[in-house]
């Protein structure tokens, strides 16, 4: 729904008027309680962490459990130790990263001198994924340094981490990317 000034103008008169009108007896709680538990009665409790930054503030995602499992709605975590139900204007705008028309579901490849991008499979992306990470890690790849010492490294392929990773996720993904023989290894946690 689009709010321009003038209709956002008469919704602040008009609950201004309800407001008033409220404290002359009108009983109002079952208008309340309904209308609080329309959007989620039937609605599936999820806590997550939000993947903006480092920090790791922590939401609840409630998902349409009687329909196709679409995300209705996502809070702040009250019971979360570092954000306590709070959330930036990032956070709270995590509900777009699931429901955006703009959002790709696909792999996108533009091939080299190509103009456009095409659609290609998973399972497509991944093995090219793989097969130009094993040929430029085949292709740098050193046993030994100049002065003969064994290091088995190759100095062809850097790692960025992400913010949104918690500790654990960074000490497997570091472990990987070492055992790939990677020596620059860095994450990208801005705060």
């Amino acid at each position: 729904m689009k709010v321009t000034r003038r209709k956002f103008m008469q919704i602040s008169g008009a609950s201004a008027a309800g407001l008033a009108v409220s404290g002359l007896g009108f009983d109002l709680s079952p208008v309340r309680s309904h209308a609080q538990m329309l959007k989620t009665k039937h609605a599936k409790e999820t806590t997550t962490i939000c993947c903006y930054c480092a920090v790791g503030c922590g939401a609840i995602v409630q998902t349409d459990m009687k329909g196709d499992g679409r995300v209705i709605n996502i809070e702040g975590d009250p019971d979360h130790v570092i954000n306590r139900g709070s959330l930036c204007s990032k956070g709270a705008a995590l509900f777009q990263l699931g429901e955006n028309e703009n959002r790709l579901l696909e792999p996108m490849y533009r091939a080299p001198k190509a103009k456009k991008w095409k659609q290609v499979s998973w399972d497509w992306a991944l093995t090219q994924i793989a097969k130009r990470v094993k040929k430029t890690r085949d292709a740098t790849f050193a046993r030994k340094n100049d002065k003969g010492q064994v290091v088995n490294r190759t100095t062809g392929i850097v790692s960025v981490g992400s913010a949104a990773l918690d500790n654990e996720e960074c000490w497997i993904y570091q472990a990987l990317m070492r055992a790939l023989g990677l020596v620059y290894i860095e994450h990208q946690a801005r705060i």
